[in-house]
Parts: structure tokens; C-alpha cells; sequence
């Protein structure tokens, strides 16, 4: 049987596993043969809108863009295999971690998704921080939700049930209200020891939540918690449905826990053991980093968060990524067609990112602000991209996008060196996201931002959607293999790996740009103030491959 045959057997037979993943502004879907290899894909963009002060997606475009993106990916699996596909070996799905999703006992919205890009949650960040003695990120569920409750919001006494994004698609295509634990660590802190929310900190919690609002049980309206390898529920028919209105997609296929971006992201790039760690690059940008050992202290710019083994991790997450960057190569893009000559968007990236590479090493003197939101990590409240340059600069193409793409990496570097003083050790970061798509430059550029070697392997741009196809194909063997083991023997054991490290000049490069961009830090308020939040700033923001 040839190879084409061979795998449109497997999809008929429903051995291929399907993983699923809405990010910040597309949704994607991926089909993994046996072997792990893709088989075909699926997407569908979309935005996030600013409602009433508030970062959100409405519900209906959740359900519109899935099922958009599934539909996407049945028709490259028919024009790729000739078969349609009816059932699956097993499901993953994915989404961008955090935020509030707080639903009532008739399982109706409360209030609009509440997503990890706002920023209104610092006085319940700042109490539930200096009570629990750990960092409680504003952009935490369980931050939204005793901002709500300190609020006095009319919703929080018919809350049932609060969740993540990832959660609530797994519920509502499974029936069963359970988070995968990395997901649920960026719900409410997680006891290593148990993996499982912190029982003590629970009871903290749940005294400060009583002070205001005596008939909400915290506990009682969180999801439980499964870790990788644990099946977490089966497709049912409204499930199958919802997803596939066409009515080809069976129910009965299985589920592996649903899993943050943070999470999935590690998969994708094989770093779950300890002294490894990703970077995920799109609308925001964070690292992670699995711990050998706990920190000495809190610290305030570092989430404690968990692989989806349930082992600890230190993440940087920072709101600004790549956006600004990727409006810039919008803007060329369109130059590029008013000139006569169309590119795709990779076209102009590696364009851009070639130029990049050319340039000086600290971009000409020109510093670059890429905060379309606020900071936590910089303390910035409200961000407004900006564009500096001395007259004694020099405005070239390539110092022009190497000085977006250093504002991409700084806040993430500034946030990095708090790792550093805590001597945690790492011995490369596997970096993914679109923008690794260009090989090279970029991977570059930010080992020499980070200090450390930067690999990026074949997976780089499949990201998260890959990732959770992969927790759901390890579902067959979790009963014989650590998450570790699996991803170690199983499915990167013949990767193609290319690491860059960290080069002299561009070290001392970037070292110049960070020193010019944490003295401009600044500005940022003076801009906000100077250009308030209008009617135009509830455009979609620029789209980021995530």
C-alpha cells in the first residue's frame, strides 16, 4: 500500500488524532497521522474587540470560527486524501490561557468573555497576591473573578461555574467541566505535590471572597483538574454536531484534558523536563521555563504555573508581542501591491527579516515601542506604539525592523532577568510562533535579546494546534510513559533541530537598544495621555500567526 493510500486508510479508520486550538487571532486545527505527522490542517482568523473598556470575542464568533476552521480542514483532508473524516482516534483542544468565562446553573454567559488582555483586575491581583504570598498575574481567572466580587458586579451571585476558553469548548463538545493542569494554573495556584488548586490557598481565598460575597463557594465553581495521559470525556452527539453541522463527524471520540497555549506550546517545542523551556511569539510573547527547584521569593514579574504533567514553571508573560511588527509588514505588504508586485505575508516577513539581519547591530540608534495594551511587567497601564528616533539615527529599512523586532523580545528580556538572579538554569529555549516561520533571523535575534541559545525545529510554526493533537495522541500510552519520556522516544526522537546562539555583536547590540527602551518606558504615559482611547480604538488589532 503506498504511502497516500496508507494514511487515507488511516483517517477512514479514525486513527489519525485531531487537535484544536483557538489563539489570539486564528484558530487552527491540525490532523496527526500515527506517526505524527500532519496530515492536513485547518483555520480560520479572527479578532478580539474592545467592548465597554474590555478585551473580549464574542461567543457566537467562538462557534462561527470553529466551526469555520473544521470545515477548513475537512476540505484540505478531502483535497489532500480524498476521504472525509468521521471519527478520530482521540481530540485535543487549546486555547489562549486565563481570562473569565462565568456562566449560571442554566449554563447561560453572564457577562462577556472576559479576556487575559485586560488589565482592570489590580486591586484583587495586589490583595490576593500579599494574602496567598504568590504572585496572582492580573490577567489570573481567579483575578477577574474576586475582581468581580470586590466590584459588587450584579453576576457574581448566580456564578455556577467559572472557566477558561479551552474549558468551556471542551465542555460544551464533551459534557465534562475539567481543565488539563497547566490550563488550570493560570486559573488558581496549583500544589505540585497534589497537582491540584492549593487546598490552603483555597481556604484564604475563600475567606476573602466570603467578606463580600458569603454564598459563592470558589471551589465549588472552578473545573477540576486532570494532568496529561487522563482521559477527560467523549465527544457527544450535540458535541459532534456543534462542531460539524454536516452531520459526518461521530460521537464517542475521547479527549485528552483541555490545555492552555502555554501548555501546548511546551509540547510542541519538547519542553516539559527540567533546565528546558519555549518561547511562544504572537499577540503576546512569554517564555517558560521548567524549574529544578522552587524560587527563594515571589516575584511579581514570574506566574508559577505547571507543564501539563503538572511539574512547576516558571513563566514571563508579557501582553505586547508581535503585533506591531506585524502591522509594519501589513504596511509593506500593501506597498509591495500598490507597486505592482503582490507578496504573500512570509514573502514579506523574510523580506523584512532579511533586512533586519543586515542592519546595525543596535538599530541605528532608532527605538521602537511595541505596546498596543498595557504592561504589568513594565508597569506600563495604557500602551501606545511608538517610533523614536535622534536626528543623529540612522533610518534605514533594515534598522527599522530590527529596532520592531528588539521591542517584540525587550519586555520579555527585561522579565527574563529576574530568572537570571534567581540562577535558574537553562540550557536552550525551543522558540515557535509564525514569525519562526523565516528561518533564521528572528531565531537570532532573540537568543541574543534572551542571552541563551535559541532552537527551532520543524514544528515551529504548527504551534499549539500540534501540540494538542499530540497530548491526545498520548493518551494510548500514558499508562507506559511520562509526558517526558513520551515526547522524548516517540515523537521528536529523529526532529530536525536548528539552534542558534546568542552572537557577540548582536549581544552588545541589543544590550545598547534595552538600555534606550527602559529609558523611554516613560513616554509611554505621556503618549496615552496625548492621544486618549477614542472610537477608533475598538479596531481589531493587527493580526499575529499565532
Amino acid at each position: 500500500m503506498s504511502d497516500t493510500n496508507h494514511r487515507a486508510e488511516q483517517i477512514r479508520a479514525g486513527r489519525a488524532t485531531l487537535g484544536i486550538e483557538l489563539g489570539s487571532t486564528r484558530i487552527k486545527a491540525v490532523l496527526l497521522d500515527e506517526d505524527l505527522q500532519t496530515l492536513a490542517s485547518g483555520s480560520h482568523e479572527w479578532e478580539n474587540e474592545l467592548v465597554d473598556g474590555r478585551w473580549t470575542y464574542p461567543i457566537d464568533a467562538v462557534w462561527d470560527g470553529l466551526r469555520a476552521c473544521y470545515a477548513d480542514l475537512v476540505a484540505d483532508t478531502r483535497q489532500r486524501h480524498g476521504t472525509t473524516p468521521e471519527r478520530f482516534r482521540a481530540i485535543g483542544v487549546s486555547a489562549m490561557m486565563h481570562g473569565y468565562l462565568a456562566f449560571d446553573a442554566d449554563g447561560e454567559l453572564l457577562v462577556p468573555f472576559r479576556t487575559w488582555r485586560n488589565t482592570s483586575t489590580g486591586a484583587a491581583s495586589a490583595a490576593l497576591g500579599e494574602a496567598l504570598d504568590f504572585a496572582v498575574p492580573l490577567r489570573w481567572s481567579i483575578a477577574h473573578l474576586y475582581q468581580a466580587v470586590l466590584d459588587g458586579e450584579e453576576h457574581v451571585g448566580r456564578i455556577a461555574r467559572v472557566t477558561t476558553l479551552a474549558g468551556y469548548v471542551h465542555e460544551q463538545l464533551t459534557g465534562t467541566d475539567v481543565l488539563g493542569v497547566g490550563d488550570a494554573s493560570g486559573v488558581f495556584p496549583i500544589d505540585p505535590a497534589t497537582h491540584d488548586y492549593d487546598r490552603a490557598m483555597l481556604a484564604t481565598t475563600q475567606a476573602m471572597v466570603a467578606e463580600h460575597a458569603p454564598s459563592l463557594d470558589v471551589r465549588n465553581v472552578l473545573p477540576d483538574v486532570l494532568v496529561a495521559g487522563q482521559e477527560a470525556g467523549r465527544l457527544t452527539e450535540d458535541g459532534a454536531a456543534r462542531l460539524d453541522p454536516s452531520g459526518s463527524l461521530r460521537p464517542g471520540i475521547p479527549f485528552c484534558p483541555p490545555e492552555g497555549d502555554a501548555g501546548t506550546g511546551m509540547v510542541a517545542t519538547n519542553a516539559v523536563a527540567p533546565r528546558t523551556g519555549n518561547v511562544s511569539v504572537g499577540t503576546s510573547i512569554f517564555a517558560m521555563v521548567v524549574l529544578e527547584h522552587p524560587l527563594s521569593t515571589v516575584h511579581a514579574e514570574l506566574d508559577i504555573v505547571t507543564t501539563p504533567a503538572g511539574d512547576a514553571v516558571a513563566m514571563v508573560h508579557c501582553n505586547n508581542g508581535a503585533s506591531e511588527l506585524a502591522a509594519w509588514a501589513r504596511v509593506f505588504g500593501r506597498f509591495a501591491e500598490a507597486a505592482g508586485t503582490r507578496m504573500d505575508a512570509d514573502a514579506v516577513y523574510a523580506t523584512m527579516l532579511t533586512e533586519a539581519l543586515a542592519s546595525d547591530t543596535d538599530a541605528g540608534g532608532l527605538l521602537a515601542s511595541n505596546y498596543l495594551s498595557g504592561e504589568p511587567v513594565t508597569g506600563v497601564e495604557e500602551g501606545r506604539p511608538l517610533l523614536v528616533r535622534p536626528p543623529s539615527s540612522r533610518f534605514t529599512l533594515g534598522n527599522l525592523v530590527r529596532a520592531e523586532v528588539y521591542a517584540a523580545f525587550a519586555t520579555l528580556s527585561i522579565g527574563m532577568e529576574v530568572l537570571a538572579e534567581e540562577r535558574v538554569a537553562v540550557d536552550q529555549l525551543f522558540a515557535h510562533g509564525g514569525l519562526f516561520r523565516t528561518p533564521g533571523a528572528a531565531q537570532q535575534l532573540l537568543a541574543a535579546a534572551l542571552r541563551v541559545p535559541v532552537a527551532v525545529g520543524e514544528t515551529a510554526g504548527e504551534g499549539g494546534a500540534w501540540g494538542a493533537a499530540v497530548l491526545a495522541a498520548y493518551l494510548d500510552t500514558a499508562g507506559e510513559h511520562s509526558l517526558t519520556e513520551y515526547l522524548d522516544t516517540r515523537v521528536f526522537v529523529d526532529a530536525d533541530v536548528s539552534v542558534a546562539r546568542p552572537d557577540a555583536d548582536d549581544l552588545a547590540g541589543f544590550a545598547a537598544y534595552l538600555d534606550r527602551y527602559r529609558r523611554a518606558l516613560p513616554l509611554q504615559a505621556a503618549a496615552a495621555a496625548a492621544t486618549p482611547a477614542g472610537p477608533d480604538s475598538t479596531r481589531p488589532q493587527e493580526k499575529v500567526t499565532e
